[in-house]
This record gives C-alpha cells, sequence and structure tokens, in this order.
C-alpha cells in the first residue's frame, strides 16, 4: 500500500514539475529585469513570486505575478512595451493554457 501511494506521489510531483516550465522564442532582443536577452529559444521556469528564463548557460530570473484568464490560449505569445525603442517584455501568454505570466517592472 505504502508503495502505491508513494507512486502516486511521485507522479503528481512529476506533473506539478512538468507545468511550469515552459519553452519561448524571443524573435529580437528583449529586456527582462533589466538585462537584454538575445533572440532565441529560452525555457521558462515559473517559481514562486518569479519567472526564471534559461538560453544555454545564461539566465535571468525577474519578479512575476500569475493571472488565469476564462479562455485558453491557443498559441504562446510575448507582449512587449516599447516606450523607449527597446523591448521590454511585459507579458508572456502561454499557449494551451490559460496562465498569463505578468512581469512587473
Amino acid at each position: 500500500m505504502r508503495n502505491i501511494l508513494f507512486a502516486f506521489v511521485t507522479i503528481g510531483l512529476a506533473v506539478a514539475s512538468a507545468a511550469s516550465n515552459y519553452k519561448i522564442t524571443l524573435f529580437q532582443p528583449s529586456i527582462v529585469a533589466g538585462k537584454q536577452l538575445e533572440p532565441g529559444d529560452y525555457k521558462v521556469e515559473l517559481k514562486e513570486g518569479s519567472a526564471v528564463l534559461t538560453k544555454g548557460k545564461s539566465s535571468v530570473e525577474a519578479p512575476v505575478k500569475t493571472e488565469t484568464e476564462s479562455a485558453k490560449f491557443s498559441s504562446t505569445s510575448v507582449r512587449y512595451s516599447n516606450g523607449d525603442g527597446k523591448y521590454r517584455v511585459q507579458e508572456i501568454r502561454l499557449g494551451g493554457t490559460n496562465t498569463k505570466i505578468v512581469f512587473e517592472n
């Protein structure tokens, strides 16, 4: 009985862990938490109150809040603010989910 319970807990943790890791593609130089990120594919890991964007060996952590929308997003998209000519990541809408990551400035 303990082995079955342990298996369910392990599977539950794996599912929960997978649900907080996403992938995005930045198509132009983008600023997150004051750091410029080069275009490319990034892994996004959500932690409590922050998001970590990683490409290769470099990463940046930024304070965020997650919001839940009523409908799922059909694809992942990155929204920017561009008041000074620089692309600052404002939010990421995660495709296939109803989760939106909002970056705090």
